[in-house]
């Protein structure tokens, strides 16, 4: 009985300590967060953290609404994620390489049967890596007003431009290329996309405030959308996003994107094999790493690789990261365009994984 009680009481000596830890470094992320919103003037901004296998923290700042201030909540403000949409998609096309339904190595007609054939054939892979040659916006594209009622409605901005460069030879960053791929999904699944993204990842992994951002609905706790001009925050432009939504038309919150990225430190929902094919960076001809998968960025810090990816919108501004070595998980929303992160991201890992110096 002496020893099980001596046991006892050393765990909770040592789940104490933990805590305190926990709590010591919390407050010292918290007050890096703060000084950030501080100096950039940030309207509202949710951050939350996982790590090891639970979320330790999770905040909001600022308000959603600056005129009815209407504070951040991290569990239900809904943020434009802007590009990390595309990793989101990433996992809907992961779903259908794992179920034999898409190769990414096959050429996009076979899934987009009616896409043009350019002067040289391209993949889905290819298209999903930014190496297909498929251009980006042009002009004033990225303040679209226009409702797009289908996802080939989103193809006829870009189908019958040429392509930039050989695909495989150049890595450019391409959104358009992630409205093809959202057709490869329609293609593959035989289903709209929305309602298959709805399915196999939001409500398949209990995303339950992740969804498209319908400009011209009234969704419940949706943020205002701001910008920074003339030396303080105002209303963004009115921007209708659904030309895009696998590459940039969803919003959500940095909860829903914490269980996105715990889905992702494990092998149960999408096997080890789908996922290296999704993060590993691709190469050009030449031997050079695009730092890109498909849908995922790979970026390096502290001898250790991190995969996520950022989201610039307009009113938006999102970063989301995952460490698989740590089981580390770092999402944070601004509802402003345009805000320098200054690695934040990074700073905030070295406080919990306790790598700063």
């Amino acid at each position: 009985m002496k020893k099980t009680a001596l046991f006892i009481l050393i765990n909770i000596v040592l789940l104490q300590s933990s805590i305190q830890a926990q709590n010591h470094f919390i407050q010292k992320a918290d007050s890096i967060v703060q000084a950030f919103v501080n100096e950039k003037s940030v309207p509202g901004m949710a951050i939350s953290i996982y790590l090891g296998n639970e979320m330790i923290w999770s905040k909001g700042y600022g308000y959603s609404d600056l005129k009815n201030q209407v504070p951040v909540d991290p569990s239900k403000t809904k943020f434009r994620i802007g590009s990390v949409s595309k990793t989101l998609t990433a996992s809907a096309l992961g779903v259908l390489m794992q179920e034999g339904k898409v190769d990414p190595d096959q050429a996009i007609q076979t899934y987009v049967p009616h896409f043009p054939v350019k002067n040289w054939p391209i993949t889905v892979r290819q298209v999903a890596g930014h190496t297909a040659g498929i251009r980006h916006y042009h002009g004033s594209e990225f303040m679209s007003r226009k409702k797009y009622e289908t996802i080939n409605e989103g193809l006829e901005i870009f189908k019958d431009d040429p392509l930039l460069f050989e695909p495989g030879t150049s890595y450019r960053y391409s959104s358009y290329g992630w409205n093809l791929i959202s057709a490869v999904i329609e293609g593959a699944s035989g289903y709209d996309f929305l309602p298959y993204m709805n399915s196999v990842v939001f409500d398949h992994l209990g995303m339950n405030n992740t969804e498209a951002d319908w400009a011209d609905e009234d969704i419940p706790n949706r943020t205002k959308f701001y910008e920074w001009s003339g030396g303080r925050n105002k209303k963004a432009p009115y921007v209708d996003n659904s030309y895009k939504w696998a590459g940039g038309g969803f919003i959500g919150t940095t909860e829903d994107l914490i269980l996105f990225g715990e889905a992702h430190l494990d092998y149960n929902y999408l096997n080890e094999k789908t996922q290296q094919e999704l993060m590993f960076p691709q190469q050009t001809a030449n031997g050079e790493t695009t730092n890109y998968g498909m849908g995922w960025s790979y970026l390096q810090h502290n001898n250790t690789h991190w995969v996520g990816h950022s989201g610039g919108s307009v009113g938006g501004s999102t970063m989301f990261l995952i460490n698989k070595r740590h089981r580390m998980v770092i999402a944070y929303a601004i509802n402003r365009s345009r805000v320098g992160f200054d690695n934040l991201h990074f700073k905030i890992a070295d406080v919990f994984l306790n790598t700063d110096k």
